[in-house]
C-alpha cells in the first residue's frame, strides 16, 4: 500500500492536475466512478508498473523475511547412569551454577564397590608388611645356611690337611661324608638365597603392581560412586524440572529434564530468506529487526554468515531413492545476524519470533571512478528505496502489538 501511495504521487496526481486545469475536468461531473478509468487510465497504468517494478527493487535488493527466531540451545540433564532418583537439590524451576548437584541417584551398589575396593587396598598394604617380615626372616635364613656352611668348609680342609699330612687320624670315608655336607650345605644357601630373592621381587614388584591395581579399583570405583550425582555442566537454568524421589531415569530412554545455558539465544538471530535473495545476501550487510517479545523497538543487526547449503536438499542415506517432489517446500537461506551494538538484544527473550529487514550498500561501488552513469544513477535509487522499507518495517513494528492482540484474539 505504501509503494502504492508513493508512486500515485508521480502517476495518478499528475494525471489528475492535468485533466483538471488543462482540460477542465473535474470529479462528480466529467470525472465519475465510471469513467474515471477511462479519464485516468494513463496515470493509473503508470502507477500500477511503477508500483510493481518498485516491489520488486525493494525487496530484492533489500530483503524482509518474518522467519526470524532468536534459537537457543538446550542440554538434557541425564544420569550417566541407570537408577532411582534419592535427592533432588532444585526446584521445578531456578538458576544453576556450574558443577552444582542437581538430583542424586540411589547409590547402595556403588558404596559397597568402594568399600571393597577400600578393603582390598588396606589387604595389600597389609601384605607390604607382611612381605617385610619374610624379607627380614629370610635374610636370617640366609646368614644362618652361610654360617653352617662356613663350618663345613672349615671342617672339611682341616681334614683334607690331616690327609695330606699322612694322618692316620682321618679316614677316606670321613672326608668324603664332608665333602657331601660342604654341598648339601651350598645346595641349602642357593635355596635360603632364593626365597630372599622371592621376597625382594614380592615387595618391589608384585606387590606395587596389586597397590596399583586395588588404587585403580578404588578410583573407579569412587568415579562409579560420583556419577549417581547428576551436576550441571554448564551455567544456567533448569525449567519444568518435574522430577521426584523415586522415579527411575536412565541415559537412554528417561531423561530427568532440561537445562538451558544462561547465554542460550542471547547473542545472536537466525533468520531464513528466500532463495532469490542468495546473489545479495552478503556478510557485512546492515539490517533491523523487530521481535514479538520487545514491541515498538528497531533493533540494529548486521549479518555476520550466511549458511552455503540449504537445508531443504539434505538427503540421508537409506533403502529408498530420493524422488525430489516429495519436497513440498522449497527452503530458505540461512542467515546469523548479530546486534550492532551491545546489549542490543536485551529484553528479546530466546525463542521469540522476529520480522528482518537487511539492506543492501552500494557505497563502495558509486565511489568507483569509471561507474557508468545509467548504473550510478539505478544505484542511487535503490539506496534511496532503502527508506520505504525502513518506514514498512517501523509502520509492521507500530501495527504488530495490535494485530496479536485485538485482531487475531490475543494469541
Amino acid at each position: 500500500m505504501l509503494e502504492l501511495l508513493l508512486c500515485s504521487l508521480f502517476t495518478i496526481v499528475p494525471d489528475y492536475l492535468y485533466r483538471r486545469h488543462r482540460q477542465g475536468k473535474r470529479f462528480g461531473h466529467e470525472i465519475t466512478l465510471y469513467s474515471v478509468w477511462y479519464e485516468l487510465r494513463y496515470g493509473i497504468t503508470s502507477c500500477l508498473m511503477l508500483t510493481i517494478g518498485l516491489i520488486v527493487v525493494v525487496f530484492y535488493n533489500h530483503p524482509s523475511t518474518s522467519h526470524v527466531t532468536a534459537y537457543f540451545r538446550t542440554v538434557p540433564v541425564l544420569p550417566e547412569v541407570s537408577g532411582r532418583v534419592a535427592e533432588i537439590y532444585v526446584g521445578p524451576s531456578g538458576e544453576v551454577a556450574q558443577d552444582a548437584p542437581i538430583f542424586r541417584l540411589d547409590a547402595s551398589k556403588q558404596q559397597a564397590a568402594l568399600e571393597v575396593a577400600v578393603k582390598r587396598l588396606a589387604e595389600v598394604d597389609a601384605a607390604f608388611d607382611l612381605a617385610k617380615a619374610d624379607l627380614a626372616a629370610a635374610e636370617a635364613k640366609v646368614q644362618q645356611a652361610k654360617s653352617s656352611l662356613q663350618q663345613a668348609l672349615d671342617e672339611l680342609r682341616t681334614k683334607q690337611e690331616l690327609e695330606r699330612r699322612d694322618s692316620s687320624a682321618v679316614a677316606r670315608r670321613e672326608i668324603e661324608r664332608v665333602q657331601v655336607t660342604v654341598q648339601e650345605r651350598q645346595a641349602g644357601v642357593a635355596a635360603v638365597e632364593a626365597g630372599r630373592l622371592s621376597a625382594e621381587t614380592r615387595i618391589s614388584t608384585l606387590l606395587p603392581a596389586e597397590k596399583a591395581t586395588a588404587v585403580a579399583a578404588r578410583e573407579q570405583a569412587q568415579v562409579e560412586l560420583d556419577k549417581t550425582v547428576v551436576r550441571a555442566g554448564v551455567s544456567g537454568r533448569v525449567e519444568q524440572f518435574v522430577l521426584r524421589v523415586g522415579d527411575v531415569v536412565s541415559p537412554i530412554m528417561r531423561p530427568a529434564g532440561i537445562l538451558i545455558p544462561s547465554d542460550a539465544g542471547r547473542a545472536r538471530l537466525i533468520a531464513g530468506f528466500g532463495q532469490i535473495e542468495a546473489q545479495v545476501m552478503k556478510v557485512g550487510m546492515i539490517a533491523e529487526v523487530t521481535c514479538v517479545s520487545k514491541p515498538w523497538t528497531i533493533i540494529p543487526m548486521v549479518v555476520t554468515a550466511t549458511q552455503a547449503y540449504i537445508a531443504a536438499g539434505q538427503v540421508r542415506a537409506g533403502e529408498q531413492l530420493i524422488d525430489p517432489q516429495q519436497v513440498t517446500r522449497p527452503g530458505t537461506i540461512t542467515v546469523l545476524m548479530e546486534p550492532l551494538y551491545e546489549n542490543g538484544l536485551a529484553g528479546v527473550l530466546p525463542g521469540s519470533s522476529c520480522i528482518a529487514n537487511a539492506y543492501s550498500n552500494n557505497h563502495d561501488e558509486l565511489k568507483r571512478r569509471d561507474i557508468a552513469w545509467g548504473r550510478w544513477l539505478y544505484l542511487h535509487m535503490v539506496d534511496t528505496l532503502a527508506l520505504v522499507h525502513a518506514l514498512i518495517l517501523r509502520l509492521h513494528t507500530l501495527i504488530l502489538p495490535l494485530q496479536l492482540l485485538v485482531f487475531s484474539g490475543g494469541h
